[in-house]
């Protein structure tokens, strides 16, 4: 069995972050989205890896590399211009040959990885296996239809959804689905849909599976998914404090401190990681909060908050809550007079000032 991860696509809904880098290499835990795909698979006991990404772009390429970290191995398909993901999956016919294989969105996350799936599939004899999630909005997703246990539709983004479930962004096929993807066409925002080849395969009297999941599975693709997603990761963290903390310092909780970081007169409450190289003095960083390595908070609190690398926020007088700050972001109070708000800010970003 074989594996297919998508990384492409401009990941428009969370701009002005991913301006600058593709949204599959956002950290959640201090750790690129992808990567947790990769570990999944790899967990499942598949080693054929074959990753899509922007052909105007190698970033997912250095960040991944061949696969050797993770014991598997990892090919790249360039995709010249997003297409919807049914274009994804017909990309990837040559390098699945005969293969069955798992097709996994990268900015997809699920607790307790996808083995039980591929077992199940494997199990099924279906030629297609779905992995279904309620949600509270599933107008956002593909839909599925069940009628006496079976899925008897599916629709892309319903103005009327026929029930609770989403299809979550991990499926699992065998080679019909090449031959559904090559018969459809693409639908009115100009995409190849993946819930119109799952419909197709329908039609034609291919046999569907199903399970839900049961944990938490999220889509990471606002800024209110990326915050959740890094909440659930750190809830499951096993503490360890490998940088250095002084006696002044509180460090109470699920906590991680990576190698060189410093904690100074400072509390921190877990769940929470501190990355490599930071200097937290004189501080507040509460509860779900993930700093990237190099990151300097001074006089300031941090909680609910994804802060990239090399970022710098000192003498903040209000608490930082649920934000996300990309890398090299500097908030640090106003020196001189008179005492105002300074901002420069790219497209597309948000501020909420009191």
């Amino acid at each position: 069995m074989r594996a297919l991860i998508a990384s492409g696509g401009r990941g428009t809904r969370l701009r002005p972050i991913t301006h600058t880098r593709n949204k599959h290499l956002i950290p959640i835990a201090n750790k690129p989205i992808i990567h947790y795909a990769i570990e999944a698979v790899a967990c499942a006991g598949i080693r054929d890896i074959a990753i899509v990404v922007n052909a105007d772009s190698s970033e997912v390429q250095e960040a991944v590399g061949d696969g050797a970290r993770w014991g598997v191995n990892i090919s790249y398909l360039r995709q010249e211009r997003p297409g919807g993901l049914a274009q994804v999956v017909a990309l990837a016919e040559e390098f699945m040959g005969d293969e069955p294989f798992i097709f996994y969105l990268g900015d997809n996350m699920v607790v307790g990885g996808v083995t039980r799936f591929v077992e199940e599939f494997r199990r099924s004899g279906c030629d297609c296996y779905l992995t279904l999630s309620k949600v509270k909005d599933p107008e956002r997703f593909g839909v599925p239809e069940i009628l006496n246990g079976r899925i008897v539709s599916v629709e892309e983004k319903p103005k009327r959804p026929k029930s609770s479930y989403a299809v979550a962004g991990i499926y699992l096929y065998n080679r019909s689905i090449f031959e559904a993807v090559k018969a459809i066409r693409p639908s009115a925002r100009g995409e190849l849909e993946i819930s119109d080849a799952h419909q197709y395969l329908i039609d034609h009297g291919r046999s569907i599976g199903f399970s839900e999941i049961t944990g938490w599975w999220k889509d990471t693709g606002k800024p209110t998914d990326l915050l959740e997603a890094n909440r659930l990761i750190l809830d499951n963290i096993t503490a360890s404090v490998n940088g250095d903390v002084d006696e002044k310092s509180t460090v109470a909780g699920k906590v991680i401190v990576e190698p060189g970081a410093r904690i100074i007169n400072s509390v921190v409450r877990g769940p929470a990681i501190i990355g490599a190289g930071c200097l937290i003095e004189e501080a507040y960083i509460g509860p779900f909060s993930s700093i990237g390595n190099r990151t300097e908070i001074k006089k300031s609190e941090v909680e609910y908050s994804i802060i990239l690398r090399d970022c710098k926020i000192h003498n903040v007088g209000i608490r930082l809550e649920g934000s996300i700050l990309g890398n090299d972001v500097e908030i640090v109070q106003a020196a001189g007079k008179p005492l105002v708000h300074r901002f420069m800010i790219g497209d597309q970003s948000r501020v909420e000032v009191v």
